[in-house]
């Protein structure tokens, strides 16, 4: 902070000068002590300089308005919204989030170093504040292929740039309990730097859970049920409820928090995709569920502010305080949190729905061309079976945890699997895309509830290659091909027929357009999903299908390499 910065700050906090912006007649959500304080709120530059009684050279009378603290969501990947980061903070912002913590991984999964550098310079054009973490685990195992690997030599000199808050979700869990070589090397790499590193730890428990947070892991956001946030909460951890469009644990996990563990609890989407956004909105979304599970409102907002803020060491913001940033939301009542105005450092940024600034975009260039197929054919596709007993990836509700089930399957005379109709089990291909590997994995799927042709994407967790699922050979090849022209995307295809689609330039995982025309295209996408092709309404047909290729989440997934045991964290056959 410059002097003359100070001294503006320090004077108009006296009352010697003038505010810059006073907003007049607030109820003013205190998140130190719970409660309400009626004001003004005077803003000096960028920061809040002073609550009681103010003039400025701007004033707005909020007329007895509530203004909570702009909110922060503790963990989200912007990828998984389809949009580019500026288009990320058009979406967001008019819900009330100023800050996101975002891992980049799914980018560089793709493109690398040079996908984390596009992703900092395309953020610098969005007033939503970006604060990125460096991708741990790229790729996040060794059982498959990506387009990059991250060691702790490439990642050194960028842990100790201010452009990075600290060392993304660490989700080779198994890698930290066994002390593996290059997991300490990142993970001194971050301690060395004063960084924070996030966790990924599913159903982790007794001296694993131990290992774990020993390490220095601060954090999860992969709790499942209250016995799991409990235990995690018990040793130290900051526990972060997600709600996003694939995971809805929050309704669960909300039920867990208490006035004794409430201040280690943040609020956080992982992925969230427009649609989601457009309809339910974003983190003022899990203020509403917090409050309606009976949770008080003040609770609710220090979770998404404060506590967030807290988590990562962000000292600058979280509350509505003196020397903080004037990062403000004016919201109708502390119990459906509409939103109307959002100020981040103290410039109204978005104004009853609408993001005011002018959207500039970063090029793109240096993160397209990302799909490398090597001889691909419709014969690739074909699952050859030594049984008709076999193993099944099955969808489950509400998450991206699947089961492993045992079914038996038809088989035609050369031994393969055929489709049946009476049985909900479709063959799923992983065919990889950035290294020429050739490699092309079929396994099966059950409770996808899709009858007839193809869907085929390029954004398959977290490697994204590309995953593919149908009824028949014939259409599963047409919709990959059509995905390779179109370098990424998504495409649905029947009858060898492509029957919607929609290219995302972005590595493969993101759209060059807005956030409104994305949402267009996978609102068509989903109806032609259920309506043609069948697929199960109960679930989402593209989220769903992009973590099916996740192996690091329980129990049976499938990369490019094969069908994938999670919980033994080694390859499996098909058949049972």
């Amino acid at each position: 902070m410059e002097k003359e910065y100070l001294r503006k700050l320090i004077d108009t906090a006296k009352g010697r000068r003038k505010a810059d912006l006073v907003l007049k007649n607030c109820q003013i959500v205190d998140v130190y002590n719970a409660k309400l304080i009626k004001g003004d709120i005077a803003v000096a530059g960028a920061s809040i300089a002073g609550i009681g009684k103010y003039t400025g050279s701007e004033e707005k009378n909020m007329n007895g308005g509530f203004v909570i603290p702009g909110l922060i969501d503790s963990h989200i990947h912007i990828e998984s919204s389809c949009v580019s980061p500026e288009e990320i903070g058009a979406l967001l912002v008019p819900h009330g989030t100023s800050t996101i913590i975002a891992d980049p991984h799914e980018i560089v999964n793709v493109c690398g170093m040079n996908g984390l550098a596009y992703m900092i310079k395309a953020a610098a054009n969005t007033r939503l504040d970006i604060k990125y973490m460096m991708p741990s685990c790229v790729p996040a195992t060794p059982f498959e292929h990506a387009g990059a690997n991250i060691t702790a030599d490439v990642m050194r000199d960028m842990m100790a740039s201010d452009k990075i808050l600290g060392l993304g979700e660490f989700m080779n869990f198994p890698g930290v309990i066994a002390a593996d070589e290059e997991v300490l090397a990142k993970i001194l790499t971050a301690k060395e730097n004063g960084k924070i590193i996030d966790g990924h730890g599913p159903g982790l428990a007794g001296n694993d859970l131990n290992t774990y947070i020993a390490a220095g892991i601060s954090d999860d956001h992969e709790c499942t049920t209250v016995e799991e946030m409990n235990a995690k909460l018990e040793r130290g951890m900051y526990i972060l409820l997600r709600n996003g469009s694939a995971c809805h644990d929050l309704i669960k996990l909300v039920k867990g928090v208490t006035a004794a563990n409430e201040r280690r609890c943040l609020l956080c989407s992982d992925d969230r995709q427009p649609k989601t956004i457009f309809s339910k909105g974003h983190l003022e979304d899990h203020l509403r569920i917090c409050v309606r599970a009976g949770l008080d409102p003040f609770t609710a907002i220090r979770m998404a502010t404060i506590n967030a803020a807290e988590c990562f060491g962000l000292t600058d913001r979280g509350g509505i305080a003196p020397g903080k940033k004037a990062d403000l939301v004016v919201v109708d009542d502390l119990e459906n949190f509409n939103v109307s105005d959002v100020y981040i450092d103290g410039i109204l940024t978005a104004s009853r729905g609408q993001y005011l600034p002018q959207i500039k975009k970063y090029p793109i260039n240096k993160v397209t061309g990302t799909c490398h197929v090597k001889d691909f054919s419709q014969e690739k596709l074909s699952l050859k079976l030594t049984s008709n007993k076999v193993k099944t990836i099955d969808i489950m509700p509400d998450g991206v945890v699947t089961g492993q089930g045992t079914a038996i399957v038809q088989l035609n005379e050369n031994s393969e699997f055929v489709y049946s109709p009476d049985n909900d089990i479709v063959k799923i291909a992983v065919i990889e895309r950035h290294k020429y590997t050739g490699n092309v994995a079929t396994g099966l799927l059950r409770n996808y509830g899709i009858k007839k042709g193809a869907v085929a994407v390029s954004i398959a967790h977290d490697s994204h290659n590309i995953i593919a699922v149908g009824t028949n050979d014939k259409d599963i090849y047409y919709a990959v091909n059509e995905l390779i022209k179109h370098q990424g995307g998504i495409v649905l295809s029947c009858a060898a027929k492509t029957i919607a689609a929609m290219p995302m330039p972005i590595a493969g995982i993101m759209s060059d357009k807005d956030g409104r025309w994305v949402n267009d295209k996978l609102t068509i996408i989903h109806k032609v999903a259920y309506e043609k092709l069948g697929i199960n309404r109960n679930i989402d047909p593209i989220m769903t299908l992009c973590f099916m290729a996740l192996p690091v989440i329980p129990k049976l997934k499938i990369t490019d390499m094969g069908l994938f045991d999670v919980t033994k964290f080694a390859f499996t056959s098909v058949e049972a």
